[in-house]
């Protein structure tokens, strides 16, 4: 038995050891890596299908691998192992064909962890995990330049949710919303509104694009009296525009769409701080800066990107890539660890370039996400013109039809890198086919149950211990399971930012619940029996609400 240390190190798996719920996966990991060599990664998942166990490893594959043996004779040595060392902790443990590892956790061991979670209430789930990370998650960052678009919307949602997840595994986090309020936009937007307002606008070339949106025409009408101040300055008029615009934005975000922001860094401050400046200046010493045709070129081909990148045009305007290149150095210089910039469609070919400039400029860990396109469906059909506007259909409009919850639930339940139809008239239904309505029924459910329970002057703190012995019913067993997974879940998704984890999980939890509720009495039952099932529904009535908080949608106690 090769793989097993001379002398496995020492895991105390006694009797009281399992309440100590960081999670039960992290309880077996700690096991499994007792039993096999320093490094070897292990594994352990939740199974879809309760057959092969409450978690599953295949760890055995790698072993076998370095063994030169079947993998299916490591993980039945394994199961011997484990069922000696953890006699206490297990119920079943088998080895399955090719080589998995699945077992099952003893009864007593899930029962006891009720009261657990309910002892913990709003801090179950949470850790200090990342508690030396100081963390920046940019989102949304959308040019003021008009009103907010869908894609902008669900980069929100996202940007939101992940610094909630950040948050709760006790990393410092900064949530930040990049300002472009300089440049070629800015300037674009002021000649738009010059030739709303009816000036004369001769500083315009042939092919130059403009704004062209009713909200162009609707600034220039309100501001009129202004023109003749601005006739020859369109940059200052987009300027003021622009100030404009980011009101409405920041009203649209944390009003309409509860999306918080800690700070909104003004390019232009990133400018006059000559962080740009800075930041060419340690590439230069770096070497990776080259000048041909009269640009200056930052070789970003040297670190994952398909060309090299332009930082200062041959006619000496700096590019978008060297503000940001800016502004990643400055975030570095206030102290962050990691840098987590979260953009739209538009920029898909963005992030190779700005990993290369956020590898040279020293962050310890950067990341891209790419979200892609939101289209709204009614009918079974796209809808691709606002009725209120005549022209594309903005986030703010989308949030006053829906509402903010279902707009946010249904925008994170499908990966960021997968196009989302969303369905307009399924995030309006007050059914159980609404995704976020099936969730939050669960929640309304449970706190039903726990004020008819005080009517019959049950206590919840006199639950002991012993009692809990009556939740043995599968439906019992799968609720408090599905509990247990969410601190994995949580830590799962701090670690790889697929926040699209989380809805998931809830609509799985939802239904447990409701199965739950469907064939288990709570009032009605013995004291005994009603107590414990009390807990099960108090410690379910916490779990959702923290997954809510993470989610950043309501709890609401009635529907």
């Amino acid at each position: 038995m090769r793989f097993l240390c001379v002398s496995p190190r020492r895991v105390r798996l006694g009797a009281r050891a399992e309440t100590d719920i960081n999670g039960m996966r992290e309880k077996v990991i700690k096991l499994l890596k007792s039993l096999i060599p320093a490094g070897t990664p292990v594994v352990v998942s939740v199974p879809e299908d309760e057959r092969f166990g409450h978690y599953t490893t295949n760890v055995a594959f790698a072993l076998a691998k370095a063994e030169h043996v079947a993998p299916l004779a490591v993980a039945g040595r394994l199961v011997g192992e484990l069922m000696r060392r953890g006699k206490d902790f297990f119920a079943r443990v088998e080895a399955k064909a090719p080589g998995f590892v699945n077992v099952w956790l003893a009864p007593d061991v899930l029962q006891r962890n009720v009261i657990e979670i309910v002892k913990r209430g709003a801090k179950f789930g949470a850790s200090r995990a990342l508690a030396k990370e100081k963390i920046q998650v940019e989102f949304v960052s959308a040019n003021p330049t008009g009103p907010l678009t869908l894609a902008n919307g669900r980069g929100g949602f996202l940007g939101d949710a992940l610094a909630n997840v950040l948050a709760f595994v006790g990393a410092k986090v900064e949530r930040e919303y990049y300002v472009n309020n300089t440049g070629n936009q800015i300037a674009a937007l002021g000649k738009s509104l010059t030739v709303a307002l009816g000036l004369n606008l001769r500083q315009r070339a042939p092919d130059e694009k403009l704004y062209q949106g009713e909200y162009v025409k609707a600034w220039a009408a309100v501001h009129a009296r202004y023109a003749e101040q601005w006739k020859n300055d369109p940059t200052k008029l987009g300027e003021a525009a622009a100030r404009d615009f980011l009101k409405s934005i920041k009203q649209t975000l944390a009003k309409k769409a509860h999306i918080r922001f800690d700070r909104f860094t003004s390019e232009k401050r990133i400018y006059q701080k000559k962080y740009p400046t800075r930041a060419l200046a340690l590439f230069k010493k770096k070497g990776v800066v080259r000048k041909k045709d009269g640009a200056v070129w930052l070789k970003t081909t040297a670190y994952g990107d398909d060309k090299d990148r332009v930082l200062i045009t041959s006619n000496g305007e700096p590019t978008y890539f060297f503000a940001d290149a800016g502004h990643y150095l400055e975030t570095k210089r206030r102290g962050f660890t990691t840098k987590i910039n979260i953009l739209g469609p538009d920029h898909y070919g963005y992030k190779a370039r700005i990993q290369a400039a956020a590898q040279l400029l020293g962050l310890k860990r950067s990341e891209v996400i790419i979200t892609q396109a939101l289209l709204l469906v009614r009918g079974g059909k796209e809808v691709k013109m606002s009725k209120r506007r005549g022209e594309f259909v903005t986030f703010e409009e989308m949030v006053d039809e829906v509402g903010a919850d279902a707009a946010r639930f249904l925008s994170l339940s499908i990966s960021p890198d997968t196009h989302i139809n969303f369905d307009l008239d399924l995030a309006k239904e007050r059914s159980i086919k609404n995704p976020v309505y099936y969730a939050q029924y669960a929640y309304v459910r449970a706190k039903g149950i726990l004020k008819k329970l005080t009517t019959y002057n049950l206590k919840l703190k006199t639950v002991k211990e012993k009692a809990l012995k009556c939740l043995n019913t599968p439906e019992d067993m799968r609720l408090i399971l599905k509990l247990l997974e969410f601190p994995a879940v949580v830590e799962d998704t701090a670690r790889d930012y697929q926040v699209h984890r989380l809805p998931r999980y809830a609509l799985e939890l939802a239904r447990a619940f409701h199965n739950f509720y469907e064939k288990e009495r709570v009032v009605g039952e013995t004291p005994e029996v009603a107590l414990a099932r009390a807990a099960l529904v108090n410690a379910t009535g916490i779990v959702l609400k923290n997954l809510f908080g993470l989610l950043g949608i309501s709890a609401p106690e009635k529907m």
